[in-house]
């Protein structure tokens, strides 16, 4: 932890969860002045999303530091610049990821500013993340804990912005946050982490899309166009899901399960085919959208490897930059189910270089005969 500069206030965004009440516990021991902030970005409280839990909880943890808490609504700033977004990206048939967008707008963005017209020097979170200084200026770098690392969901953060952040949690387990969390009497030490989005939280998915988007049945068909059932929306379904097809047994068909391999949105079409390991679910390539770049940008094909979902392990590939700004990334080994809407991300080693949204995909055959 860097010992703070003279008179520095750190503004700490306080979830209500174990993790960001350890990143202000060290913060506080390093010797920074410490406020906590609370954010709010989801404003329908109906039993799904916990908010009003979560805040109760960050306020008994600024009691037990003894540090002022603040409390902010970006509910109309997410509505607009990751809600919005992410139906926009679900009529069109691709499955985005709000929670990428959510720290490049949202806590990177106007919680970082909030934290500064209060006064702070910097903004710090309980990411498990780390910021190290490089040549060309501070680097992202995966957590110590590969386990929970999220450098994946901060790949869209402007670089500029993390001059101005801390991640107290980067090099250490989670074992040892739960274990600090418990010696310095922290009410939330043994509190589950949270999962999924905070605007879907434990609710059925396809339910939750119902309410914002228009069902717009179609058939489901196999590659070969024999009709097998009808879908809800393609908004509903992603590439590689297994359950809620209602496609059981089918006469002449192995007893396999399906999965969704293709989206046709000009006939409204769902294809799925049978075998987790189909020919279909694999693609040898992908195109993204533009490239946001946390190191200087490249202009000559380079090896690296690759993140096309958090969980994923890392995936060697070499990565073609484009005049247009976009990328286009040959994989050494064809990969199972890759999203448009989703991310690609990059790596070196532990260091962070940048990503973008998938846009298209190719099947290895297609990409072998490309080459």
């Amino acid at each position: 932890m860097p010992p703070p500069p003279a008179a520095a206030r750190v503004i700490v965004g306080l979830s209500g969860g174990v993790d960001s009440a350890v990143a202000a516990l060290l913060l506080r021991q390093a010797g920074w002045e410490v406020q906590g902030l609370f954010m709010s970005n989801w404003d329908d409280e109906d039993g799904y999303c916990t908010t009003a839990q979560d805040y109760q909880d960050a306020r008994a943890v600024a009691a037990e530091l003894a540090i002022p808490l603040h409390r902010v609504s970006f509910a109309a700033q997410y509505r607009e610049r990751v809600f919005e977004h992410f139906l926009s990206e679900q009529r069109a048939g691709r499955t985005p990821n709000p929670d990428v967008l959510c720290n490049r707008e949202i806590k990177f963005g106007e919680a970082l500013r909030y934290a500064q017209r209060l006064g702070a020097t910097h903004f710090a979170t309980g990411h498990y993340a780390r910021l190290l200084r490089g040549p060309a200026g501070v680097e992202l770098h995966k957590a110590r804990d590969a386990a929970k690392d999220q450098s994946y969901f901060l790949h869209a953060v402007p670089p500029e912005q993390f001059t101005q952040v801390l991640m107290p949690l980067g090099e250490l387990p989670k074992s040892e946050v739960r274990a600090q969390a418990r010696r310095a009497g922290l009410p939330v030490f043994d509190k589950p982490d949270s999962t999924g989005i905070c605007f879907i939280g434990e609710r059925p998915f396809r339910e939750f899309l119902a309410r914002f988007l228009e069902r717009t049945p179609g058939p489901i068909e196999s590659p070969e166009g024999e009709r097998l059932g009808t879908h809800e929306g393609l908004a509903f379904y992603t590439l590689g899901q297994r359950g809620g097809l209602g496609v059981g047994g089918r006469a002449g068909h192995a007893e396999e399960a399906w999965y969704v391999a293709a989206k046709n949105a000009a006939r409204n079409t769902l294809v799925i085919v049978q075998g987790h390991d189909h020919p279909l679910l694999s693609s040898g390539a992908l195109r993204s959208e533009r490239w946001h770049w946390l190191v200087p940008a490249r202009r000559a094909a380079f090896p690296c490897a690759v993140k096309v979902r958090y969980r994923q392990a890392d995936q060697p590939a070499l990565l073609e930059p484009r005049a247009d700004g976009s990328m286009h990334i040959r994989f050494d080994h064809p990969q199972r189910a890759v999203t448009p809407g989703q991310y690609a991300v990059a790596y070196e080693g532990e260091r962070c270089l940048g990503g973008a949204v998938i846009a298209v995909t190719a099947p290895p055959a297609v990409e072998a005969a490309a080459a």
